[in-house]
């Protein structure tokens, strides 16, 4: 079953085939199956026709993929234009939701730490 472009992947329980969509995740992929109808377990191969379409109808109201990441994109530059707090902190690239910075988030940072030799070495003579 492809939807927008993207495959749904055959094998998988539609309600985790449904999350290879960039925006929807498992309590949305099971809200659009209840909204339709199907059986969460049910395979993306074994869909009728007429349950692919129901399902193509309510995945292309909501926006994902390229639309949301746009959306996203557009979310930080205003927040970074106005030059609020969040949007320091993304120009910064630091964490913007109050976590802290002293021991973690060294990854998003760049400040790789080396660990220090545990003792003191000691001095051989020649």
């Amino acid at each position: 079953m492809r939807i927008l472009g993207i495959t749904v992947p055959n094998e998988k329980r539609l309600e985790i085939g449904l999350t290879c969509f960039y925006g929807i995740g498992r309590s949305l992929a099971c809200r659009i199956l209840d909204q339709v109808g199907i059986d969460y377990g049910k395979k993306a191969k074994d869909l009728t026709p007429d349950e692919e379409n129901k399902i193509r109808l309510i995945v292309e109201k909501i926006p994902i993929e390229g639309n949301l990441k746009r959306e996203i994109g557009a979310n930080i530059k205003r927040l970074k234009d106005i030059k609020s707090y969040r949007g320091v902190r993304h120009m910064k690239s630091l964490p913007s939701r109050g976590q802290r910075t002293k021991t973690n988030s060294r990854t998003v940072r760049g400040n790789v730490r080396k660990t220090m030799a545990s003792g003191r070495r000691k001095e051989t003579k020649t």
